[in-house]
Formats: C-alpha cells, structure tokens, sequence
C-alpha cells in the first residue's frame, strides 16, 4: 500500500500533542459536590469520578481525526504490469559427429566438450528459438526451432559419434539443411553456428555454395575449428582393437573462414575446451535479444475506509457524551 499525498501522516503528531494537551490544561472539569450533615448517610454508597468516560471519549475523538488524516494522504493498492517484447534471435547449432570428433584434446572429447558449452550457450537465450542438426556423410535434424530449451538440451546430451558407414565431413551438406530451417523465419536475426574438427569430403553440395544460399536468405554463419594445433591422441581401431593414437589434425581452416566472409559472419578456432566455451560466450555477445519493456501502474483508492472508521469514532463521541456519558451539573 502506498499513499498518495503521505506528508499529511506527519501531521497526526503534532494535532495529537495538541489535543492531549487541550484535554489536560483544560478539559478536566470540576467534580460537583453535595454537602450532608453526616457521612452516615451516605456511608455504603460506591463513589465514582467517571474518570474512565471522559478518556474514553477523548480516545474516540483523537481517533477518529487521525483516521480522517490517513484518508486525506489517500492510501492506494499500487498494482504493476509489465509488458516484455522480446525480439529473439532464430539459431541452428550445426555440429560435426564424425568419428574424429573422438580426440582427446578436448576433455573428456571433442564432442562431449561441444556437448557441455553448447548446453550452457542454449541455457542461456531463455527468448530465443534453437534448433540443432548434426552431421557426418549425411546431415541429421536432430531439433527443429523450439522455444522449449529444455527438450533441446535433452536432445544435445543424446548426441553420439556417428556410424562407420555414415562416417565423414559434409560441411555444405549441413549448411543446406540450416539454411532449409532457416529460410522462412521471420526473426529479424538468422544464424547459424557450424562447428567442424575436419575437411569437407562428402556430400554432394560445396560449403561456398551453400554459404552463398545462406546469404542470400539473410542468414549469418559463424564458424568454428575444434582441433589442437599439431597432433591430438584419438581412439583407433586396429587389429589388435581400439588404441589410443596421435594423429594430425586436419581442420580446413580456409573454407570455414570462407564461409563466415560469405555470410557476415566470423571465423573462430578452438584448441580446448576454455576457448570453445569463451567463442560461445562472445557469439552470444554479439547476437543479443532486443528487450522493450512497458511498466503500467494502476491505483486503486484506498481512502474511504478510514474516513469511514473516523466518522464513526467522531459519530460515536459525539453521541455517547450527549446520551450514556452525559454529566449533569
């Protein structure tokens, strides 16, 4: 509850110290007395000022004018909406699931490192759609554009390498199937975030091709290089089973850099896990969600309940001092 005019509560203190004191200095009045000849006339008889009435009456008046005053500072139910237009941004996360995906320069692995950041990144555009396809030789939508973030970071965490027999790298192949998903948004911001560990080597559609579709359908493309510099230890499978091997990184740099140009967006390389989780940081810097916040207030007057009550208080001493209470000389 607030008060609309709430200096006026500073004035109760001041009439009140005033009112007391008028009712000391000058309210008491004189006890009439009767003279008797002998106090055996009257001995047995209870003797009462009627001290109790008096105070009482000034109890009700000094009442009833301090609930007048906190009807004149007009208490109000101050009631708040807000309105939030929120202009989201529509993203599809692009991630490779070929067997390299397995290396062991992120911890534990690529992929379940890209799995962790890419959890946190989508935790974290609470207005915003995201959908998620994943690719190897093929291409797989995993989550259309939702808004239920939840079900999609359920849908990450699913995430495995894929198949020997769908084994490869088609990066076009997975920006085609992005800019499928994309292409009829209406979002003011388009984007999508391809991670890649490799060379494009499948798929029938060249990554500058489908980075040049994506442009003209005002899509951005960042993309990032997940991969150590030099030689990472991998998982391989030889006759004597899987062993962990060093083996080169491959990631083709050029093209993913390319790709970005194309479409304004920016080229990112990852050598761990603190820098794949610092790159998903900063594209969510950049790609930020428009807030237009409108703050309606509504007042409800509150006053006439304790106008009411200080009447009544008034009403009632008025009354009893000239009925009940009434003294006679």
């Amino acid at each position: 509850m607030t008060f609309a005019q709430p200096w006026i509560l500073w004035l109760i203190i001041p009439i009140l110290i005033a009112l007391l004191f008028f009712y000391i200095r000058f309210g008491r009045k004189k006890i009439g007395t009767l003279r008797f000849s002998a106090f055996q006339l009257i001995e047995g008889i209870p003797i009462s000022t009627g001290a109790w009435k008096r105070y009482l009456l000034v109890a009700f008046r000094l009442l009833g004018i301090s609930l007048i005053l906190v009807a004149l500072a007009r208490p109000q139910d101050r009631n708040t909406r807000k309105e939030v237009n929120a202009e989201g941004v529509d993203i599809m996360l692009v991630l490779d699931i070929s067997s390299s995906m397995r290396a062991m320069d992120f911890k534990p692995n690529r992929l379940e490192a890209v799995k962790k950041v890419a959890d946190q990144f989508v935790a974290n555009r609470l207005t915003d759609r995201i959908g998620l396809i994943v690719f190897a030789a093929e291409s797989f939508l995993k989550c259309p554009l939702t808004t239920d973030l939840s079900r999609l970071q359920g849908f990450i965490n699913d995430i495995v390498i894929i198949d020997e027999k769908f084994d490869g790298t088609a990066i076009g192949l997975a920006i085609a199937s992005g800019v499928n998903r994309l292409r009829d948004s209406q979002a003011k911001s388009k984007v999508m975030i391809v991670l890649s560990d490799g060379k494009n080597n499948a798929g029938e559609l060249d990554p500058i091709t489908a980075a040049q579709i994506a442009k003209d359908y005002n899509i951005k493309i960042y993309t990032i290089g997940a991969g150590t510099n030099g030689q990472a230890l991998m998982p391989v499978k030889t006759a004597m089973g899987m062993q962990n091997m060093r083996v080169q990184v491959d990631v083709d740099e050029k093209t993913l850099q390319n790709i970005a140009e194309t479409t304004g967006g920016i080229y990112f390389r990852a050598t761990n896990e603190a820098t794949l989780a610092r790159i998903y940081d900063q594209i969510s810097q950049m790609e930020k969600t428009q807030y237009q916040v409108k703050e309606y207030v509504q007042y409800a007057e509150l006053f006439y309940w304790p106008l009411l009550a200080g009447l009544l208080f008034l009403s009632l001493e008025s009354i009893l001092d000239k009925t009940l209470f009434r003294r006679y000389p």
